[in-house]
Formats: C-alpha cells, sequence, structure tokens
C-alpha cells in the first residue's frame, strides 16, 4: 500500500485567538511526533505540501455570497453583516487570515482526494481537514468551509462512488446535510447523543430523504460510553452497510474529541477504541482519504493521529513516545510516556443501560435503514 501524508507548517500560521478550544498547534505536534517515530522515511510514504484551494473548488459546495462574505473578513476585522452568516464572537470568530486558513485546509483535503482517485496512493491523510459543520452558507462548530464535502464533491465529479465515516464526537451535520438527497454518497455518523452534545441532531431516524432515503446512518451513543461500546456499535453497523454500498473511495473523519478527558465532549473513549476503528476503516476501504476533525487536546491528538497513521502504513511502534520529543513538547499535556492508553471500561450502572440504548439504535438501523439501502443501491446505484 503506498500513503500520503498531507501537511505543511503554514497550517500552524493560523489562529482563532487565545481563548478558542481549537488550536492549529496541534497539527504541528502531531507532524513532530510521527516524524520522531521515523514514519515519514517509510519506503513507500509520500510527504504532500497542499495549495489553497481556489474559489472555484469552494463553489462546489458554498454559496457566492457566503464566499465573498469569508474574502471580507479575512483580513480579521469584523464587519455587522457576518452574524448572519454564523461568523463572530463564539465558536466561530473573526481571525487574520481565516479566508486562508479555509482554503488552505480544503486544498489540503482535494489533495489527498486527488492523490488516492489518481492512483498516486492507496491511501491519503489530511489532519488538518474533517471541518464538517459548515453548511453552504454559513459558518457552524469551528467550521467556516466544509472541506469534506468538497472533497466528496470533487470525487463524485471524477465519477467515483463514495462512502463517508465519521467517528468524531459531534455529529457530521454538514456532510449529511449536503448529501442527504442523494444516493451516491453514503454518510455514516458514530457520535455522541444530539440530546446531550452539539450540533444536537444525529439521530438514527435521520435516514435521508427521496434517492437519498436509506443512505444517511447515524449511530448516537450514550453520554459515558467506553471502548467497547463504541466498537460493539461500530462494528454491528458499518462493516455491513459498507459492503452492501460498496464503494470506490471511503472518505472519514477521524476526530478525538470523543477520548476520555476531551473538555467538549462527554464519551469515554481511549486509544484502544480508535485504533480499533481505524484499523477497521482500512480493512473495509478500497480506498482511503483520511481527514482529521475535532480533538482539543492536543496530547490526545498527537498521539491518536500518529497511531492512526502507524495503521495506514501497517508499522509497529515502540509503547513509548521517543524521549527528544517528549523533552521538547511535555508542556503540551502529555502525562507520561505511553503513546498508548490503557482500555478504559465503564463500570458504573448505567452501563446497562447505555448497552440497551446502543442496542435499541443498532436494531432501528437494521430494521429501517439495511433494507432500504439494499433495495435503492440494487435498483440505482
Amino acid at each position: 500500500m503506498k500513503t500520503a501524508f498531507v501537511y505543511t507548517e503554514d497550517f500552524s500560521k493560523f489562529d482563532y485567538g487565545l481563548t478558542h478550544p481549537l488550536k492549529s498547534f496541534r497539527l504541528k505536534l502531531t507532524y513532530e511526533l510521527i516524524k520522531s517515530c521515523g514514519l515519514l522515511s517509510l519506503q513507500d510514504t509520500k510527504l504532500i505540501e497542499p495549495e489553497m484551494a481556489n474559489e472555484e473548488d469552494l463553489l462546489m459546495f458554498h454559496e457566492e455570497g457566503y464566499i465573498n462574505i469569508l474574502k471580507a473578513l479575512n483580513n480579521g476585522r469584523m464587519i455587522p453583516v457576518a452574524e448572519f452568516f454564523g461568523i463572530g464572537p463564539g465558536d466561530n470568530p473573526v481571525f487574520q487570515g481565516m479566508y486562508d486558513w479555509s482554503r488552505l485546509v480544503t486544498g489540503a483535503s482535494l489533495k489527498a482526494a486527488s492523490l488516492v482517485a489518481s492512483g498516486e496512493v492507496d491511501i491519503a491523510f489530511n489532519i488538518s481537514g474533517g471541518l464538517h459543520h459548515a453548511m453552504s452558507n454559513y459558518a457552524s462548530g469551528f467550521c467556516y468551509i466544509n472541506d469534506p464535502v468538497i472533497a466528496i464533491m470533487s470525487l463524485l465529479k471524477k465519477g467515483y462512488r463514495v462512502a463517508y465515516i465519521d467517528i468524531d464526537a459531534h455529529h457530521g451535520d454538514g456532510v449529511q446535510n449536503a448529501f442527504y438527497k442523494s444516493n451516491k454518497v453514503l454518510t455514516i455518523s458514530i457520535h455522541e447523543t444530539g440530546n446531550m452534545l452539539f450540533p444536537g441532531t444525529g439521530f438514527e431516524n435521520e435516514t435521508g430523504e427521496g434517492d437519498g432515503s436509506g443512505y444517511s446512518v447515524n449511530i448516537p451513543m450514550p453520554s459515558g460510553s467506553d471502548d467497547a461500546l463504541f466498537i460493539y456499535a461500530f462494528n454491528e453497523i458499518v462493516p455491513p452497510i459498507i459492503k452492501k454500498f460498496q464503494p470506490d473511495i471511503v472518505v472519514s473523519q477521524l476526530g478525538i474529541d470523543s477520548f476520555y478527558n476531551d473538555p467538549l465532549a462527554h464519551l469515554n473513549y481511549t486509544t484502544v477504541g480508535f485504533c480499533e476503528a481505524v484499523r477497521k476503516i482500512r480493512e473495509i476501504s478500497p480506498k482511503w482519504v483520511a481527514l482529521g476533525g475535532g480533538g482539543y487536546n492536543m496530547a490526545n491528538v498527537a498521539r491518536a493521529w500518529t497511531l492512526a497513521w502507524v495503521i495506514m502504513n501497517e508499522v509497529e511502534i515502540p509503547d513509548e513516545i521517543p524521549a527528544e520529543f517528549l523533552e521538547k513538547y511535555s508542556q503540551y499535556g502529555f502525562q507520561n510516556k505511553d503513546i498508548r492508553d490503557k482500555d478504559y471500561v465503564e463500570k458504573r450502572l448505567q452501563k446497562s443501560e447505555m448497552r440497551q440504548e446502543v442496542e435499541i439504535v443498532i436494531s432501528y438501523i437494521k430494521k429501517n435503514v439495511f433494507p432500504e439501502n439494499v433495495r435503492s443501491n440494487n435498483g440505482k446505484g
């Protein structure tokens, strides 16, 4: 398998603000850990520098008026009309180079998709991507441009059948909405229940409309879910429905905000469950475009995406983070030398209730989504 890691130091030049939870430095931290583990000098690996997406790329999904607002805000100065597009103090702040940041991230995802579509590599990983909340005409959830949607649309234009798998703690609402009426893209999101977490969507009965009926799959997980419950739900739904859909390319969003000590969600996953899901995605993907996503504990992000890159390249690394890396970056939340977590097992009394809740969701999907997906796939595929 040939792989590509899409990265540029320019990612770290952009800053959402001192108090904002999304830190672009987490991308450099991940890159430095991957490099210190010797994972960028593998025989079949390429390090690829992206270019900014152009306006024509962005207009594949976003409305022209919205793009014009982003361009007007690129100097970092607020204008009153911006609030009508979801931009202002809070989740989606105005900052210097905001539009350029969005173009660079999107360009990196487009580059990853192009590398895979051309056959130059089998797997491409853009850790900066996965900004899955942006809608066609407004910003949402730290996301201004929806790079997964644009990457998928670029693949559709080339005639590929695409499945999207999102394991971020937050529902991939922007991607779902973009393809909700289409049978050309299967969207799967496994996330913390919208009853407890932004964006408040992603329930199991959101299954698509019209031609897209049966092509939207949501697995809402109870708050507090552990690795075992996550992997149980994932294995029950994701591999079999991918097998039925038979995509040419899988695009995945590998958010890390599902981890037990992430400040913005309430799930209890670790690298154990995360890596098991990544292994399974690799196994079921004919070709694979991997994107980053959420993750607001920087040490978690660096460790988990390094381990994802290990899995993508089918190599092994020691259990300890290299000493020279820790010496330089220990202040970013690395609690010990371990790159892998110990398995977290939920032991509270609610565990059985959580299992029952997940089983109800799985039963609903198998009854209402699987048959529809098979019918639509065989009829219109």
